[in-house]
């Protein structure tokens, strides 16, 4: 590898881990941002290629299809590439709870709700919108938060749109793995708790 495209990627890895997000930390407003300020004129979903309105309704691309969560295929949702239980299971209240965690008839949670209402770090990075794309609600739905793998043997799931899921992994459309192999490596550099080896 030539000296100065070390450089460049040691560059590109030190301004990533100096980037972490400490400006928004909810989730519904990096995905007004998002909506209003990134994509407004740039209106294509990460795995499919679809293309969306202002009002979030998805154009789906010709031999799109899916029989599982059809009303949700017909809008986009902002999808966290890096899933945020793989982020979340590093954050205490996460995995244990918390005192303040605890809803009005007084039964205690944990998970997603307790981590979001009580530590600011982990609003942070769920919020960060380096993690965050548009994809079509049902291919949302079903990537759930499954890690990416090859699966030479699984059929698309979405018809022409080449995403599959199977046996609660998943694999992306080639046109797409750069930018999630990017955003890996974004969160792993930027937010030193997450490791992705163990995700």
């Amino acid at each position: 590898m030539k000296a100065s495209t070390i450089t460049v990627l040691a560059a590109l890895i030190f301004s990533a881990a100096s980037s972490a997000n400490q400006e928004i930390d909810s989730f519904s407003k990096a995905k007004r941002l998002l909506e209003k300020q990134v994509y407004n004129n740039h209106r294509i979903t990460l795995y499919c290629g679809a293309t969306f309105d202002v009002n979030k309704k998805v154009t789906a691309p010709k031999g799109f299809s899916t029989t599982k969560y059809v009303k949700r295929a017909k809008k986009i949702e902002w999808e966290h590439v890096v899933p945020a239980e793989n982020f979340g299971r590093t954050f205490s209240e996460w995995r244990d709870g918390h005192k303040q965690c605890v809803n009005s008839k007084g039964k205690s949670f944990k998970g997603r709700r307790c981590a979001e209402k009580v530590n600011t770090e982990y609003r942070f990075m769920q919020a960060d919108m380096f993690n965050l794309y548009p994809a079509i609600g049902a291919v949302n739905a079903l990537r759930s938060n499954h890690n990416f793998t090859m699966l030479p043997a699984a059929q698309s799931d979405f018809g022409l749109c080449a995403m599959k899921i199977d046996d609660s992994k998943a694999e992306p459309p080639e046109i797409a793995r750069g930018q999630i192999a990017r955003t890996y490596l974004y969160m792993e550099n930027t937010y030193k708790r997450y490791n992705m080896s163990k995700a």
